[in-house]
This record gives C-alpha cells, sequence and structure tokens, in this order.
C-alpha cells in the first residue's frame, strides 16, 4: 500500500533519519516508535504528502483515501460536530452540499445534472449510512449524541481533538495516519479506540507512547532510531524482546572479533623476533587488518532517571477526604466522595473524563476548593504535588536550574546541575526559560523538583502525558523504588497495571474503591472496556476480592523483595565506587612517596637545598607514609565488603 524509497530528512544537515526503504502492506497496523525528537512526527507528515523528505521518495496509490488525525480544530469552531466527521471525507461533503444547494435553488430552476452527479457520488460513499457511522464513532469516543448537532467550539479543547479524531475513522480511509490519538482520550474511550481499529482492514500507522495500546494494536513496529527507521514484527512487546536481542547479538559478535583481533596480536607482539614464526606472525598481521568491526551507532533512546525518597514516613493513615461535593456552572462533578489513603497505598484514580478525577486531586492538595466536605492530611504528611497543567507549577521568566534551585537553596550549583542531568536536562536544557521547555522536558523538571523535596505522599495528575516510552518506564521504576505513598491519575493502563495496589473508580453513580491492583479490578469487571454502567457504589470486599486482595499482598512481597534487590545492589555500585576512589588514592599516595624518595636518593638535593627544604620533605613522607596506611586499610575493607556481597549465600 506504501512504498517508501531510500527516503531521508535532515534540518540544518542533521539527519533525523536517511537510507529507510519500507514496504507498508494493506491489513497491516504498524506502530510508530523512537524517543522524543527522533522524526516520529516527520515521518509521518512525510507520508501524508504534508512536508517533503530531504531525500527518496513515498508512493501511495492515488485512488487511496488517506485519513490524518489533523490538530487544526479552531478551523472547525463553527461548525456542527457531526459535519466536522462527515467532512473528513471531502469529495462527499462537497457532493452533499452540491445537493443541498440544487434543492434550495429549486424555485429557480432545477438542476438536474448537477443533482444526478452529486446522488451518484453520494451512493458510490456509501453517503446515506455516514452521519449514522459518525454518530456511532462520537458516542465510543465519549461524546454523547446530544451534542453531535452543537458547534464544535461548545466542546472543551480536549474532546474537540476527539471530535477530529472521529473524522478521520470515520473516512474509513485505506491508509490511516495518526499521531498520538490516545493523547486527550480516557480509559474508556481508548479501549473503545483499540477494538475500533483491530477491525481495521487498511493499512495504519499510529504513534503512541501507551504500552498496553501498542501491544493491543500493532502487528508490526517501526523503530526511529539510529538515524534510520527499522520495521520488527509483532507487537511493542515483540519489539523491545527483539532489538535488546538484536543489540546483544551485535555487541557479542564485536567482542568476538576484538578477542579474535586481540589473539592474533598476542602471537605478532610474541614471536616478531624470531625469525621461525616471522612468517605466521606477519601473516596474522594481515588477517588483522582484514577484519572489520562496524561500531555500533548511537541509539537516540535516553532514559531519564527518577529517584522519589520520602524525608520521613507519615502517619498510618496519610489523607482522608470526607463528603466532598463539587460542581462546576451548575453541573456536579463530585458528589459526596469519601476517600481514606493508608500510609504505603499506590492508589489509582481512573474514570472517563469529565467525572472530577483532576478535580478530587486538586481538592486533596488545596488548589481547589469544595463546596463541601473536608480534606484532612494524617500526622506528618507532606505532599508531593505533579499539576496535569505543568504551567501551574512553573515560574516564567526563570531558567530551569534557577527554578529547581530554588528548591533546595542551601545546595550549590554542582548539586542542582547533578539532579537536572538525572532528569536529561543537563548542558543548555538547563539554561532554558521554563516557558520554552517541551512538554516532556518540563514534566522531567517537576519530577526533579519532587525528587529534591521528598514528600511522603505523591499527589500526580496525569504524570505520564508528556513523556516518552522510555520517560514512562523510568517514572514507573522511580515510583516503584519509592517507600512513600502514591495516589495518581492515569489513563496509561501500563502504567496503571505496573503501579497501582489500589482502585478507586469515579463513575456517575459514586466512588468504587476496589483493594486489589488493574488486572484484578478489570477481571472484576468482567471486561477491560470500564463502562460506567459496570461501576457500583462503595462497598465491602467480598471473599473473592479479599482472596484477590491477598494475591495483591503476595505480589507486595514480591515489590518489596524487588526493592530491597534494587538496594543491595546500589549498595554494591556505592562499595564499587568507594572501593576504586580508594585504590586512586592509594596509588596517587604511592606515586608520591616514590618521589619523595627518589629525591632523597639524588645526592645533589643535600648539596643544593636548603635545610627548610629538607625537614618540609621529611614531614611531607611521615604524612604522606601515614595516610597510605590509613587508605590501604580502607581499601582492603571495602574489598572484603564488597567480596562478601557479591559472593552467593
Amino acid at each position: 500500500m506504501i512504498s517508501v524509497s531510500d527516503l531521508a530528512k535532515a534540518y540544518s544537515g542533521d539527519p533525523l533519519f536517511e537510507g529507510v526503504s519500507l514496504h507498508l502492506a494493506t491489513g497491516c497496523r504498524y506502530g510508530l516508535v523512537g524517543a522524543n525528537g527522533s522524526g516520529k512526527t516527520t515521518f509521518l507528515r512525510i507520508l501524508s504528502g504534508e512536508i517533503p523528505p530531504s531525500d527518496g521518495t513515498v508512493s501511495i496509490p492515488k485512488r487511496a483515501r488517506v485519513g490524518v488525525l489533523h490538530q487544526d480544530r479552531f478551523r472547525y469552531a463553527d461548525v456542527p460536530i457531526v459535519d466536522v466527521v462527515v467532512m473528513g471525507v471531502p469529495e462527499l461533503w462537497s457532493a452533499m452540499r452540491a445537493k443541498e444547494e440544487v434543492l434550495a435553488r429549486a424555485g429557480h430552476g432545477f438542476d438536474a445534472d448537477r443533482f444526478a452527479e452529486a446522488e451518484e457520488t453520494v451512493q458510490r460513499l456509501d453517503g446515506y449510512s455516514m452521519e449514522a457511522r459518525a454518530g456511532e464513532i462520537l458516542e465510543g469516543l465519549g461524546i454523547p449524541s446530544a451534542v453531535h448537532q452543537e458547534p464544535l467550539s461548545t466542546l472543551s479543547g480536549g474532546f474537540q481533538l476527539r471530535v477530529l479524531l472521529a473524522q478521520a475513522l470515520a473516512a474509513s480511509p485505506e491508509v490511516l495516519l495518526l499521531d498520538e490519538p490516545t493523547n486527550h482520550l480516557d480509559i474508556v474511550s481508548i479501549r473503545w479506540l483499540e477494538k475500533h481499529l483491530a477491525d481495521y482492514a487498511g493499512c495504519l500507522v499510529v504513534i503512541s507512547h501507551d504500552h498496553r495500546f501498542l501491544d493491543r494494536v500493532a502487528t508490526h513496529v517501526l523503530d526511529v532510531d539510529y538515524e534510520t527507521i527499522t520495521l520488527y514484527p509483532g507487537n511493542y512487546t515483540d519489539f523491545v524482546g527483539a532489538k535488546a536481542a538484536e543489540r546483544e547479538r551485535r555487541e557479542t559478535e564485536i567482542e568476538k572479533r576484538q578477542k579474535e583481533i586481540a589473539d592474533k596480536q598476542a602471537f605478532v607482539d610474541r614471536f616478531r623476533a624470531k625469525a621461525s614464526k616471522a612468517r605466521q606472525a606477519q601473516s596474522r598481521v594481515k588477517q588483522i587488518e582484514r577484519i572489520e568491526i562496524e561500531p555500533l551507532p548511537q541509539s537516540s533512546r535516553r532514559h531519564p532517571t527518577f529517584r522519589f525518597v520520602q524525608s520521613r514516613p507519615s502517619g498510618k493513615v496519610a489523607l482522608k477526604m470526607e463528603g466532598i461535593s463539587k460542581s462546576y456552572a451548575g453541573r456536579p462533578v463530585l458528589a459526596g466522595v469519601s476517600l481514606r489513603v493508608q500510609r504505603g497505598d499506590r492508589l489509582a484514580v481512573i474514570g472517563p473524563n469529565g467525572i472530577g478525577k483532576s478535580t478530587l486531586l486538586k481538592i486533596a492538595v488545596g488548589q481547589v476548593e469544595a463546596d463541601a466536605g473536608k480534606v484532612e492530611w494524617g500526622h506528618e504528611a507532606r505532599p508531593g504535588w505533579f499539576a496535569q497543567d505543568h504551567q501551574e507549577q512553573l515560574t516564567p521568566g526563570q531558567t530551569a536550574e534557577a527554578w529547581l534551585w530554588r528548591a533546595c537553596p542551601g545546595q550549590g550549583p554542582g548539586f542542582v546541575r547533578g539532579q537536572l542531568g538525572l532528569v536529561l536536562l543537563g548542558g543548555d536544557a538547563a539554561e532554558k526559560p521554563v516557558e520554552k521547555l517541551a512538554g516532556g522536558e518540563a514534566a522531567r523538571l517537576l519530577f526533579a523538583r519532587l525528587a529534591v523535596e521528598k514528600p511522603n505522599v505523591l499527589v500526580l495528575d496525569e504524570p505520564t502525558n508528556h513523556l516518552d516510552l522510555e520517560g514512562v518506564e523510568a517514572l514507573a521504576e522511580g515510583l516503584d523504588a519509592y517507600d512513600g505513598t502514591v495516589v495518581f491519575v492515569a489513563h496509561d493502563r501500563w502504567f496503571v497495571e505496573r503501579l497501582a495496589t489500589r482502585i478507586v473508580e469515579l463513575s456517575e453513580s459514586g466512588a468504587r474503591d476496589f483493594l486489589g491492583g488493574y488486572a484484578d479490578y478489570v477481571a472484576s469487571c468482567g471486561d477491560d472496556h470500564l463502562d460506567v454502567s459496570a461501576a457500583a457504589p462503595s462497598r465491602e470486599p467480598s471473599d473473592r476480592e479479599r482472596s484477590r486482595g491477598a494475591r495483591v499482598e503476595e505480589r507486595s512481597d514480591e515489590r518489596e523483595a524487588r526493592k530491597r534487590e534494587r538496594a543491595e545492589e546500589r549498595r554494591r555500585a556505592e562499595i564499587r565506587a568507594e572501593r576504586d576512589r580508594l585504590l586512586n588514592a592509594v596509588e596517587s599516595a604511592e606515586t608520591r612517596l616514590a618521589e619523595i624518595h627518589a629525591r632523597f636518593a639524588d645526592p645533589a638535593l643535600y648539596e643544593a637545598a636548603p635545610p627548610e627544604e629538607i625537614r618540609e620533605l621529611q614531614e611531607e613522607e611521615r604524612s604522606v607514609a601515614e595516610r597510605l596506611e590509613a587508605l590501604t586499610v580502607e581499601w582492603e575493607a571495602a574489598e572484603r565488603s564488597l567480596v562478601e556481597r557479591e559472593s552467593p549465600a
């Protein structure tokens, strides 16, 4: 369906990718992955014809309809929502408009030819079922039929983008190009979209940072890395394993060739001078020259490090919320929601958009005032807040470094730069004004601040929204190692399943509090499509749920074991670093002591040097010798400790 030949794209001489040749087939769904800035969106825009490549060609059959997820919602501000969707098929929309114009002017003469031509187009494109199809897709994306005739501008920005997604889907194109379609969807709509795309018969290329979505949708993965694009069969999980195996294979091959060169070079060095072996040595020199080692290219993927620690634990109950109610413009959002968060909980708040998830978190941290109810933080509880809108927490006019430094005024610039480096904001990025940071950069900066503030309760509103796949994985790892309490809203089901030990689902009927992880919650619902109708009011857990709770405790034990293993590995790494530091110090002391002894062995010293210089050298000799002895003792102790920790039990 899509043929890509020797494609390349560069900006200001810096290549994003080059030499890309692919054939993307009908009936296949391609997940397009890569680090932020690697060129995923650029590749999609080249496929759609929006921008030209620097080199190479893209070929799509001329008669093939291409559906693209556009972001220009302001263009349709005054257009009825259902019409915006129908406009996704321009030929059909023009024909429908032409029919209306002919009928409107019928009193001045009926243009039968134009009407017949338009009617033929409408029938050929199945136009009479188009509005119904559009309505089904809109409802699947969470936009009720009651508003379908309203102007697009009556919806919030996120829901307007859902309409544009419906526009791309309703056209039933042979080629479908989607850039981050799940960004503004809730869990319910994401699941609906997965099912819809699973039945799609054309050629799909989709960018997403949602692990579960890619696993459910993709039949192949296009990996933008190493300044090229590589095709892998299978879903995202298959791709991760295949790419790691390929990298390991190439590294093993390089090690093998390097060892071969080293062995041959050792023979050459040993026998070059011997007449009886000179011929064999020269032969190995030629063999070495013929061995080619292709260096591994540098990956564009970068993994941030998120290290969260609590300064001290909170009380047993970290947070109590009782009878929380909130309305906006007379419309109830939360009605009598009560919640008790225990120390150590990893509580995920889920539910459809607009149900009040973010509002509940904002009320908890004091960003929004409830209409009724009360919030009570537990003993010694110190919440750390991550807002979905990053600009709420950033101070315009400050650099990233200056903004972070405000959170740790007692620390030096080296500490601050180190924290920024962990979240990939080192170098020039540290000097960027915070208002110019990209979404992912701003998110990582907020996490850096939480790391230095050391709260014991993390309250996170959509923490994965602007992170790439590597960032989401790093965040999950950092939160998994965190020994405090976490309350979060997220639509990324992989992330929720990885972290949550408790689920609270908000719906129109209230809050359902489930004691268990996401997989167990889905099992209790009978499906991964978390419809509002599946929710039930809060109640005592059943025996079945208690049984699942026991399994959660088992997983909690496994998590604790992993945390202990990670802590032990960190301790071994610290000891290794300390051992190496001590060894370097020992070597430096030995070198200096040898220099002093060499000076004492030089007769000219006693003839030319004044007595004060000789006494200073003698004093330095004693000092260095004492330091050397102490360093040697410390180094030996570190070495013994490391051997004990690395020896099998």
